[in-house]
């Protein structure tokens, strides 16, 4: 059996100017448990902390056991911890006018007469549009900088990814927009009669919100500042899911801080006389925790163990510090 090399506290500790930090993995291995704890670890610690959940099935509020849905409320009981459940609904609908709007501008500029929501409803039909008006949210938040530390409890992975991969899409797309909207304006300005340069909203916004995206990506992929975990439990498709997509991570640049198991059975409430369905798991987690320890050599950093009852409401989360951060119980 292998053994933890850098817990999830020397890893936070070894890297003190970490502010940005997210968790994800498959769907229901404990992502918004673990980023929870970790936000109260910060917050007690002195950190003035944002738990932010940028996963449209949203479960802080039942995690906290209290309403933080649309806004950032203070955690009931703690100081410097706040919470934050995006509105999935607000944010596209508010996306959705802002895009509106830049349709507008664009057909005024190229004297297309024409209503801007069908270019809208066609626009936001994508299936990405939901996580780039949640990525936009994110930014928001991230670039206010009112907060010491955020914590992220992001969708399933394949959603985060595409998620945190936005930043490299928007500039990809803003660099082809403001070359097309350059040479369009060029050529608006050669044909026209007046010499006089015309307000042009759209690309001062294009050149805005370039700005506003670059700082995110340089923020997103500064390793000393940013850290990406995945949460997984000692099982097949968890593992499967983690194994695939870490390197992707690193690949775009996301500094990968380890991963985090979730939910394992203690030993010592195991005994022979135990019912065999609990002795089975119990096999079958040791089995795959050695494909853990091989697959995923020095980068485990917490093991967490699977409690008797819900974790719910701060008191819950205590305890689940002693495991996440080594502190007293």
């Amino acid at each position: 059996m292998g053994a933890i090399e850098q817990s999830l506290t020397a890893y936070l500790e070894s890297r003190p100017g970490l502010k940005y930090i997210f968790f994800g993995g498959k769907g229901g291995v404990g992502k918004t448990v673990l980023a929870g704890t970790t936000a109260l670890h910060l917050a007690r610690g002195g950190r003035r902390t944002l738990l932010a959940s940028t996963n449209p099935v949203h479960s802080l509020s039942g995690l906290l056991d209290q309403d933080v849905y649309g806004r950032a409320v203070g955690v009931t009981g703690e100081a410097n911890f706040w919470a934050y459940e995006i509105d999935t609904k607000e944010t596209i609908e508010r996306s959705k006018q802002d895009i509106k709007q830049k349709i507008r501008w664009f057909l005024k500029f190229a004297e297309i007469s024409s209503q801007a929501d069908a270019f809208v409803e066609s626009a936001t039909m994508n299936p990405a549009f939901e996580e780039s008006a949640m990525f936009e949210s994110m930014v928001d938040i991230m670039l206010k900088n009112e907060y010491d530390a955020y914590v992220f409890d992001t969708a399933p992975t394949a959603n985060a990814r595409r998620l945190l991969g936005m930043s490299k899409v928007y500039s990809l797309w803003v660099d082809k927009m403001m070359k097309s909207r350059e040479e369009a304006r060029s050529l608006r300005e050669l044909l026209s009669f007046t010499k006089k340069k015309e307000a042009d909203p759209l690309m001062d916004y294009l050149v805005a919100f370039r700005k506003r995206i670059g700082e995110a990506r340089v923020l997103l992929t500064d390793k000393e500042k940013t850290a990406f975990f995945f949460v997984t439990l000692p099982e097949a498709l968890p593992i499967a899911v983690i194994k695939r997509f870490m390197q992707w991570f690193r690949d775009f640049g996301i500094p990968v801080g380890g991963v985090v198991v979730n939910m394992l059975i203690q030993r010592d409430q195991v005994h022979a006389d135990s019912p065999e369905f609990v002795r089975n798991r119990v096999a079958m987690q040791d089995a795959y925790m050695e494909e853990i320890w091989r697959d995923f050599d020095g980068a485990v950093r917490a093991l967490i163990p699977l409690f008797d009852n819900e974790v719910r409401g701060v008191p819950s989360l205590s305890r689940v510090l002693p495991y996440a951060f080594g502190e007293p119980r």
